[in-house]
This record gives structure tokens, C-alpha cells and sequence, in this order.
């Protein structure tokens, strides 16, 4: 062999060794850089050690840690305002029905209640006109018992006719959240015993 070729090898080869041996310097440094490496344990000495600073990658992880957990608080507040305010929604929807089934139950009150006087107004006017057609029949036979009881009929009945239309006139049906007040109550309640004293004072009469 000759001795130009055999030095020209063994410098080739000391090269090549030189690269491989900082090729596996630098994987050595990539992986502690991203924590997959050990680090050597510390030099015993009676001076207390502290823990190497985290890596690269344990730096990384906890950051995406920190991102997800805030994520998934940030999800679930949304999705707990988003329930509340359909629970308010509900909620609102279900007293807006109450009122408004409140309001037409008191509507339909004050219907009937305006029926009720309407017929109490019509049988007090009905009463005074045939007591009127019964006073101009026995006008020439009718004695002075007999008029003074027409008459207070007559007073009655009208009463009862003017109370029926009072009571009507109370009652506030563009306004049916109210419904009949305590006055139109009273008033109607007063239509209908004038009624029925109108009446049998009519009754009355007839037997002068």
C-alpha cells in the first residue's frame, strides 16, 4: 500500500468521525431542548440543588393547557348565559299568558255582568210600561190606595232602570284587566232589588 493513499484514508475517516461525532451532539441538544432527553443527575454536594427550568416543549404543553382550559370556560359561560336567558325568555313567555288568561277571564266577566244588567234594564222598563197601560185601564175605577201604590212602583221601576244603566255605564269594558268595579256592583246589585219591589208593588195594586 502505498503511503500517500494510507494517509489520505486516515485523514477521510477522522473526518467522517468527527462529523458523526457532532451529528449526535446536536440530536443530544435537540432532545433536551424538547424534554425527551434525561438531564444528568446533579453533582452531590452538601449545597442544596434546585430543578433545571422546563424545557422547550414543557414549556409549549403548558401553554396549550392554559389555551384549552380557558376555551372550555370560555364555551361553558357562554352556553350557561345562553340557558339563563332562554330560561328568562320562558319564563316571561308564561307570565304574559297568565296576564292575558287573567285578563279574558275578567273580560268575559264583565260580559256577563253587562248582559245581566241589560236584562234587569229591559224587565224594569217591560214592568213600567204595563204598569203604566194597567194605571190607564183602571184609571176611572182606581182608587187613591191604588195610585199612591202604582206611583211608588212606578218609582221603583225607573229606579231600577236608572240603577241598570249606572251599573253599566261603571263597568270598564275598553279596559277589561279591570273588569266590573265595586261601584258597578253595588249599582247593579241595588237594579235588581228595585226591580223586584217595583214589581210586586205592581202585583199590589191589583188587588185595590
Amino acid at each position: 500500500m502505498k503511503p500517500g493513499f494510507a494517509r489520505g484514508s486516515s485523514v477521510n475517516f477522522g473526518a467522517l468521525l468527527k462529523g458523526f461525532d457532532t451529528v449526535m451532539v446536536l440530536l443530544d441538544t435537540a432532545k433536551r431542548l424538547k424534554g425527551g432527553g434525561n438531564p444528568p443527575p446533579p453533582a452531590e454536594t452538601g449545597l442544596t440543588t434546585t430543578a433545571p427550568p422546563p424545557g422547550l416543549g414543557g414549556q409549549l404543553e403548558a401553554r396549550l393547557t392554559n389555551v384549552v382550559v380557558a376555551a372550555l370556560k370560555e364555551a361553558f359561560d357562554r352556553d350557561h348565559a345562553r340557558l339563563e336567558l332562554e330560561r328568562a325568555q320562558l319564563e316571561e313567555q308564561r307570565r304574559r299568558a297568565e296576564e292575558a288568561m287573567r285578563a279574558e277571564l275578567r273580560r268575559q266577566a264583565a260580559d256577563r255582568e253587562i248582559g245581566r244588567l241589560r236584562l234587569l234594564a229591559g224587565t224594569a222598563l217591560i214592568g213600567w210600561i204595563a204598569s203604566v197601560a194597567l194605571f190607564l185601564a183602571r184609571l176611572g175605577s182606581a182608587t187613591m190606595p191604588t195610585r199612591v201604590v202604582i206611583a211608588l212602583a212606578w218609582l221603583l221601576l225607573l229606579g231600577a232602570l236608572g240603577a241598570a244603566f249606572t251599573a253599566q255605564g261603571r263597568i270598564d269594558t275598553d279596559r277589561p284587566d279591570t273588569g266590573a268595579s265595586p261601584a258597578a256592583t253595588a249599582a247593579a246589585g241595588a237594579a235588581l232589588w228595585l226591580l223586584i219591589a217595583g214589581l210586586a208593588l205592581s202585583a199590589i195594586s191589583l188587588l185595590f
